[in-house]
């Protein structure tokens, strides 16, 4: 699959923006965005993903890696889950048109044959349509799809923390953003707590302009439904600050570290 891919104002969408920067050499950069699995043939379960997304700009022709992962280090996804990103090591150019590689695989049951293609081609990013309002694109694969939201945007590194742990539960965490008018949520962790921990960090891309709403949602196996906690936090361009929420359960602490993206 390739795709010349022209962005419409309708995919527009707010997650991403608020400021530009610039790359070493002083050129526009595009610090990206968030990936999301929008889509898959596997309804339920843990989705184990793995391969590989890059660009190539005007600085070389070398591949700048966003995201790379071998069949023997997948990330475990749900449907709807963002895409943790392992890169990219540099800001990605603007001062003309940005390729981007990709292939991409769930991984199925032991053997490599019977793995299935999520999405694999490339897609050309017309500059003059990324330097104005951010946009999602859509990458629809034989597999399901994946949401690239593109854009200009603060890095949120968000942590958390469990502890004073009472019993055992099930957390759920979610990550909700600004999308124009409407909210959008981000699955971000699923899992049995039995004992103080800290969980994997996480990397949130988020428009300088808006609020992010963290929603842990709690069930303590006694027969009442879920209850759902959410803290909120504004972004900004540097700092950090935390949030704790003292439940009957454990205590779960919050701390974001804002940073730009370069």
């Amino acid at each position: 699959m390739v795709c010349d891919l022209c962005l419409s104002s309708n995919g527009a969408n707010e997650v991403l923006g608020g400021y530009r920067m610039q790359t070493q050499s002083g050129k526009l950069s595009m610090p990206l965005y968030m990936w999301n699995l929008a889509q898959a043939t596997i309804k339920s379960g843990p989705i184990q993903l793995y391969g590989y997304i890059a660009a190539r700009d005007s600085v070389d022709s070398m591949l700048n890696y966003v995201f790379n992962r071998t069949r023997d280090d997948p990330i475990v996804v749900q449907q709807g889950s963002i895409i943790e990103l392992t890169g990219p090591k540099r800001g990605i150019a603007l001062d003309c048109d940005v390729l981007f590689e990709f292939d991409m695989r769930i991984k199925n049951m032991d053997k490599e044959e019977n793995d299935l293609e999520l999405i694999d081609g490339i897609i050309e990013l017309h500059e003059y349509l990324m330097t104005g309002t951010p946009r999602t694109v859509r990458i629809s694969g034989d597999c399901g799809a994946v949401d690239m939201l593109v854009g200009n945007a603060v890095e949120a590194t968000v942590e958390v923390a469990i502890s004073e742990i009472d019993c055992a539960f099930d957390l759920s965490m979610s990550c909700v953003l600004s999308v124009l008018e409407e909210s959008r949520e981000f699955h971000l962790f699923g899992g049995a707590i039995g004992e103080s921990c800290g969980l994997r960090r996480f990397v949130i891309a988020v428009d300088l302009s808006t609020m992010m709403h963290l929603k842990f949602g709690i069930d303590n196996k006694k027969g009442y439904n879920v209850v759902e906690h959410c803290c909120s936090f504004e972004s900004k361009l540097h700092g950090c600050s935390s949030h704790q929420i003292k439940l009957e359960e454990a205590t779960i602490l919050a701390k974001v570290t804002w940073s730009p993206l370069y």
